[in-house]
C-alpha cells in the first residue's frame, strides 16, 4: 500500500499564507529551505504517514523561526493587500480598490492610478494572494511598458545598435531578465521596483545578449562598456530582492 502524502500549500505566519512546497524524493536526509517561491519541505519517499506529520510541525517551527527572525521576509511571497491599500512601485503609486465577490474567476482593470480587483469569494486565503500578485503584476507592466520600451530602445541605440524583436515586462521572480534567440528581450515586472540606474543595468545585461548569448568574458566587457559601474547594481539586486516583490 502507498503511503500517504501531505498535502499543504501554506503556513500561517504573522497572520500570513506562507505558501509552501514538500517533495518525497529518493533521498535519506530531511531538508528545510526558503525558497523564492515557497518554504520547501523535502522528504524522503519512504517515510510513514505519521512521520510526515512530524516533519511538517518540525518544518513548520523553522519557518516561523525564519520569517520572524527577518522582519517583513514573508513579504518576499507576495503582500495581503486590503481594500484602499496603497502600492508604491517606482515613482507612481496607485490606490487600490479590492472587493470579493461571486465570480468563478479574479479579474482586474487599472484606471489612471486606480487598481481594481475582484477576486472569487470561493478561493482559499493563499489563492487570492496569488490572484492578487499576478493581478497587480499584469496591470502595472501595462502602465509602465511605453516607458521601458522607449528605455530599452533608447540604451540599445546608445550600445549595440541591434535588432529587437520585442520588449516584454513578465511577472517573473527566477530572473531580473532574459534575451532569446528570436531577440525577444524580457524583463521582470519585479525589476519596477528597483532605481531607474538598476533597471538600466539589467536591460543593458539583455541587450549585451543580442550580441554575445552567453556570459563570456567579451559579454561582460560589452555590459562595462556600457555601464563601467555596473557591480554596483548587481549587488543592489543582491541585497534587495526581497523588497522588489508585489
Amino acid at each position: 500500500m502507498p503511503k500517504s502524502k501531505l498535502q499543504r500549500t501554506s503556513i500561517q505566519v504573522n497572520g500570513q499564507a506562507i505558501p509552501v512546497k514538500i517533495y518525497h524524493e529518493a533521498r535519506r536526509s530531511i531538508r528545510f529551505s526558503i525558497g523564492k517561491k515557497a518554504a520547501i519541505l523535502r522528504m524522503p519517499t519512504y517515510l510513514a504517514a505519521e512521520e510526515q506529520k512530524v516533519q511538517w510541525q518540525r518544518f513548520s517551527l523553522w519557518v516561523q523561526k525564519q520569517i520572524n527572525a527577518r522582519p517583513g521576509s514573508e513579504d518576499v511571497y507576495g503582500k495581503l493587500y486590503e481594500d484602499g491599500d496603497t502600492l508604491v512601485v517606482g515613482s507612481r503609486t496607485y490606490l487600490l480598490s479590492i472587493e470579493e465577490t461571486c465570480n468563478s474567476t479574479h479579474s482586474g482593470r487599472i484606471m489612471g492610478k486606480v487598481i481594481s480587483i475582484k477576486l472569487a469569494s470561493q478561493s482559499n486565503e493563499l489563492q487570492r494572494k496569488k490572484a492578487t500578485q499576478h493581478l497587480l503584476s499584469r496591470l502595472v507592466a501595462k502602465d509602465f511598458k511605453p516607458e521601458i520600451v522607449r528605455r530599452v530602445m533608447e540604451l540599445n541605440h546608445l550600445h549595440f545598435q541591434k535588432t529587437i524583436n520585442s520588449v516584454n515586462l513578465k511577472f517573473n521572480r527566477s530572473n531580473w531578465g532574459s534575451c532569446s534567440t528570436k531577440k525577444n528581450v524580457n524583463l521582470s515586472t519585479c525589476l519596477l521596483f528597483a532605481p531607474d540606474d538598476v533597471i538600466d543595468y539589467v536591460i543593458i545585461h539583455e541587450l549585451a545578449h543580442l550580441v554575445e548569448m552567453n556570459h563570456s568574458s567579451r559579454f561582460w566587457a560589452l555590459v562595462e562598456n556600457a555601464m563601467p559601474d555596473y557591480k554596483e547594481k548587481e549587488q543592489w539586486l543582491k541585497e534587495n530582492w526581497p523588497k522588489c516583490v508585489f
